[in-house]
């Protein structure tokens, strides 16, 4: 049963942790939007496309989100209670830290549960659609856009200049360059006309007048029968354009499907399994395959019944060899041993790759996990550090929760680097970030429940001129 206490600090955390949330989601957005901003301007795109894709990655970084909202909201509530003294009162009544976190606990526990739930049943196939969206985003062309006195030549085979653009589509001295063969070039000059586009946006029409066409025509430089040139004027003279290219072609889903980062863990588990015994498989077939063609292996256990050589008389193995022999046997094994050493590499690096292969697989299943466990551990960060710095707002918490989110961010991101480089397992790399803040987390509590004066100011002061007396 929720008592009177557990309902006041759960009302104080729920509004900082709502507003924190959104606002950390916004800046995240906001700083992807920021790496691609290059590859979005100029295209054309409609205002549904642009929401869509918002959608589809404000849910992709949702699991990012809600721990440093968590780490950030129980900041301020703790600090907001033990600013106000609230905190110092409710300890007064013989209420403990531990008692006082519970209700919060169980809600952030509650909170984790959403953040996994989130990662394996919404987030794959968010990823799914922003990066397929993502993909036909960046390699789409930018829009129609010509521009008075500048030759635009996006549109394949032509380079088009005007010189200027008046009302109603009118303008003025074109030239519109064609390059129909590489050797051959043409192109047209026009004093006025009307550019348009069709009603099914297919087609970019120039309707030219008082012009001339200029024209080569041959079967090119250095061949029989020269080069003819020809001059064409006219009053009247209507060119188009194909724009298809300028549309953007949506992909299919199914695209990007098979991508690790597109499963839930179920489907990791499965795929896991089968890489795994994948590549057992060919590693043993690899190994059967590698000897086969040599006959030492056929040999090895034989050794114990030969004879065993007068060592003392022979001083090199090559002396056993009769001169005749000793030359191309041993060119046969350094052909044989090259032979040996590049099949070697070749698996090697097939197993690399491979290994590979199944190291992201791993990674995937375990960050679903760490993400949503990060809320807890996150939490054990911050209320006990709000309750030890006793500051309020959004001053001095923000300055806290940035520093210990940077720790996590950091170590997270590098336990996946190794994992991926295989300098770590997995599992270690992934739980790094929870390895290097659990002991952090643990201590601050014991510090708040002792009432440590771990970030007061006047406690270090106090200290140094205590120190300076002594000296």
């Amino acid at each position: 049963m929720f008592k009177k206490l557990d309902k006041l600090i759960v009302k104080a955390f729920v509004g900082p942790f709502i507003a924190t949330f959104f606002i950390t989601l916004f800046v995240l957005v906001l700083q992807f939007f920021w790496l691609y901003i290059d590859d979005f301007v100029g295209k054309g795109l409609s205002t549904d496309i642009i929401f869509r894709f918002i959608l589809y990655q404000s849910a992709v970084l949702v699991p990012l989100a809600l721990p440093l909202a968590v780490l950030l909201s129980s900041l301020m509530t703790f600090g907001n209670l033990g600013e106000s003294f609230e905190l110092v009162a409710i300890k007064s009544a013989g209420i403990s830290l531990l008692r006082f976190m519970r209700p919060l606990f169980i809600a952030c526990l509650f909170i984790s549960g959403i953040a996994f739930l989130f990662s394996n049943n919404i987030i794959p196939v968010a990823n799914l659609k922003s990066r397929t969206l993502l993909s036909d985003i960046v390699y789409a062309k930018p829009a129609f856009d010509l521009k008075e006195g500048v030759f635009y030549d996006k549109i394949n085979g032509f380079a088009i200049k005007i010189g200027k653009k008046e009302a109603d589509s009118i303008i003025k001295d074109v030239i519109v360059y064609e390059q129909g063969n590489p050797l051959q070039d043409n192109f047209i000059i026009a004093d006025s006309g009307v550019m348009r586009v069709t009603g099914n946006k297919r087609f970019l029409e120039f309707n030219l007048k008082n012009g001339w066409r200029y024209q080569e025509r041959g079967a090119g430089y250095g061949t029989e029968g020269g080069t003819e040139f020809v001059r064409i004027g006219f009053k009247d003279y209507k060119k188009q354009f194909d724009l298809s290219s300028f549309k953007i072609s949506w992909t299919n889903d199914s695209v990007n499907k098979n991508n690790e980062k597109m499963y839930s863990m179920r489907q990791l588990s499965r795929a896991i399994d089968s890489l795994q015994k994948a590549n057992d498989s060919i590693n043993l077939r690899s190994a059967r395959d590698f000897f086969m063609s040599y006959r030492f292996p056929d040999l090895m256990d034989s050794a114990w019944q030969a004879k065993p050589l007068n060592l003392n008389k022979v001083a090199k193995f090559s002396e056993l060899l009769p001169d005749s022999a000793r030359y191309a046997i041993i060119d046969r094994v350094k052909e044989n041993a090259m032979s040996i050493k590049g099949s070697a590499e070749s698996m090697a690096m097939v197993e690399k790759d491979r290994s590979k292969v199944l190291r992201k697989h791993k990674i995937e299943w375990h960050r679903k996990i760490t993400l949503s466990i990060a809320c807890l551990v996150l939490f054990l960060i911050g209320a006990p550090l709000g309750s030890i710095i006793r500051k309020g707002g959004l001053g001095t918490p923000l300055i806290f929760a940035i520093a210990f989110f940077m720790v996590f961010y950091f170590s997270s991101t590098t336990g996946e680097k190794f994992a991926k480089e295989n300098s770590m397992t997995p599992f270690s790399g992934m739980w790094l970030a929870t390895m290097v803040l659990v002991p952090i987390g643990i201590f601050l509590t014991y510090k708040a429940m002792h009432d440590s004066q771990l970030f007061n100011k006047e406690w270090y002061n106090r200290f140094t001129k205590y120190f300076k007396k002594r000296r």
